[in-house]
C-alpha cells in the first residue's frame, strides 16, 4: 500500500518558474537581483533603453563591442527595447506591468512616478505586483534625491572606513560590494513579499496583494556590518581599519609564505592549540595566560609574529598542506586565475560554460545558492539587444510567451 502520509515530493520544475518579473533596471544592484530570480526559473523580460540598451553591456572588457560582463549579469533573461522617455514607450511597460508578478527598478526615486510608472499607478491594474526599488538612499528621507553609487553607498554603510591600512587611505574591495549586497537583500525582499501576498488570496484579491520593496544600497551595506554599531551604542568605540586582521579575535590573519600568502583562522580555542602544535610552539599553545580568544587577543601581534616566522620559511603549498593536515583552517589567496584551475569549484559547478553569440567559449559563475531538489540552471544565454521585441509584437503588447 502506498504511504498517504508521505510528503509530496517536489515539482520536477525551478521553484520560480511561471513567475514574470520585468526588470527595468540597469548595470548592477537591480539586474544582480533580475538575475537572481532568472537562475531559479522567473521569466524575466528586461527592458532596455534604444541604442547601446544597459550601460552595462559597455564596461570593462568587451568582445565584439559588447562586455563579457554582460553574459553573467544578463543570462537567463530576454531583453527588448522600450524608450521609457515616450507614451509609447511608458503605455508598453503599463501593459507589461499589468501581468507581471515583480518589477525591479533602480532608478533615481520619483522617476518613474515623473513617467506616471510608480506603484500607486501601476497597482490600480495589477494590484498583486511586487516593486523591488533599489537606490542610493531609498525611497523616503532627508536623502532620498541625491545621486548614490555603490563606492558611496560602502562610505556611508561603514564599511570603507575599515578598509585599508591603519593610518592609511580607505581601500575599495575591487568589486561593487554595495551593488550586489543591495541586489541580494532585494531578491529576499521579493520573496519575502511574494510569500506575504500568497497569504493574502482572497475573493478580492486572486493573486493577493502586493508591495513595494524599498532597498537603499548604503542600508544593504550597514545590515552587515556585525557588532559595529553596538559596541559604539555600548562602550563609546569606533571599530578602526586593521588591514587583514580581524580586530578583538585572534589568531585570525593574513600570513606571508616563502612564494605567497596565505590566511590563517586559528581563533578557536582548541584550533589554536592544534595551530600552535603544527607550527612547534607548543609553549603558546599550552601557556594557560593564552587559553581564551580574549587573552589571545591582547597578545594578537606576538602570536602573528610566531607564526609568521614558521610561515615565511615555506612555501604556501606545504603551509596549507602542514595545516590541513592538523585541521587548521588555512588557505591560499586565490585569484582569479586559481579559481578557473581549482577542482572544488568545478566539482560543485561554480564554473559554467557560456558563449558569446559569435561562439566565444566563457566561463560564468555557477548559480548560488544549490537547492538540491529544484536547483536553478543556466538556461538562457545572456540576450543581444532587443532580441525579444518580435516576440513582443507578436503578443500584440501582452507579456511575450517564452
Amino acid at each position: 500500500m502506498p504511504d498517504t502520509d508521505a510528503a509530496p515530493a517536489l515539482p520536477n520544475r525551478p521553484p520560480l518558474a511561471g513567475l514574470k518579473v520585468l526588470e527595468l533596471g540597469q548595470l548592477i544592484a537591480g539586474p544582480f537581483a533580475g538575475r537572481m530570480l532568472g537562475d531559479f526559473g522567473a521569466d524575466v523580460l528586461k527592458v532596455e533603453p534604444p541604442g547601446s540598451g544597459d550601460p552595462l553591456r559597455q564596461w570593462r572588457m568587451l568582445h565584439d563591442g559588447t562586455s563579457v560582463w554582460w553574459q553573467a549579469q544578463s543570462r537567463n533573461k530576454r531583453s527588448i527595447v522600450l524608450d521609457l522617455r515616450t507614451d509609447e514607450g511608458r503605455a508598453a511597460v503599463r501593459a507589461l506591468a499589468r501581468e507581471a508578478d515583480v518589477l525591479i527598478e533602480n532608478f533615481k526615486p520619483g522617476t518613474l512616478e515623473k513617467w506616471g510608472l510608480g506603484y500607486d499607478a501601476l497597482e490600480r491594474d495589477n494590484p498583486g505586483l511586487v516593486m523591488l526599488r533599489i537606490s542610493g538612499y531609498g525611497q523616503t528621507g532627508p536623502y532620498r534625491d541625491l545621486p548614490g553609487f555603490a563606492v558611496v553607498a560602502e562610505a556611508m554603510g561603514g564599511l570603507r572606513h575599515l578598509m585599508g591600512e591603519p593610518g592609511r587611505m580607505p581601500v575599495r574591495a575591487g568589486v561593487s560590494l554595495g551593488d550586489t549586497l543591495a541586489g541580494l537583500h532585494g531578491v529576499i525582499g521579493v520573496l519575502l513579499a511574494l510569500q506575504a501576498r500568497a497569504a493574502s488570496i482572497g475573493p478580492g484579491a486572486p493573486k493577493g496583494r502586493g508591495q513595494v520593496v524599498d532597498v537603499a544600497l548604503y542600508e544593504a551595506v550597514f545590515n552587515c556590518m556585525e557588532s559595529l554599531l553596538p559596541e559604539y551604542s555600548a562602550f563609546g568605540a569606533v571599530r578602526q581599519p586593521a588591514g587583514s586582521a580581524l580586530p578583538g579575535i585572534a589568531p585570525s590573519n593574513a600570513y606571508r609564505c616563502a612564494d605567497g600568502q596565505v590566511v590563517i583562522g586559528g581563533n578557536g580555542d582548541s584550533i589554536y592549540k592544534r595551530l600552535m602544535a603544527a607550527i612547534g610552539r607548543d609553549d603558546l599553545g599550552q601557556d594557560p595566560a593564552l587559553a581564551s580568544n580574549a587573552q589571545r587577543a591582547a597578545r594578537a601581534d606576538e602570536l602573528d609574529a610566531a607564526i609568521t616566522a614558521w610561515t615565511v620559511q615555506r612555501p604556501v603549498a606545504e603551509v596549507v598542506a602542514t595545516l590541513q593536515a592538523a585541521s587548521v583552517p588555512v588557505g591560499r589567496i586565490y585569484t582569479v586565475q586559481d579559481i578557473a584551475a581549482d577542482p572544488h569549484y568545478a566539482a560543485r559547478g561554480m564554473l559554467q560554460a557560456a558563449a558569446t553569440p559569435d561562439g566565444l567559449a566563457l566561463l560564468v559563475p555557477g548559480v548560488v545558492p544549490r537547492l538540491d531538489g529544484t536547483p536553478g540552471a543556466l538556461a538562457r544565454p545572456a540576450p543581444q539587444l532587443g532580441e525579444h521585441d518580435a516576440a513582443l509584437a507578436a503578443a500584440g503588447g501582452a507579456w511575450p510567451r517564452g
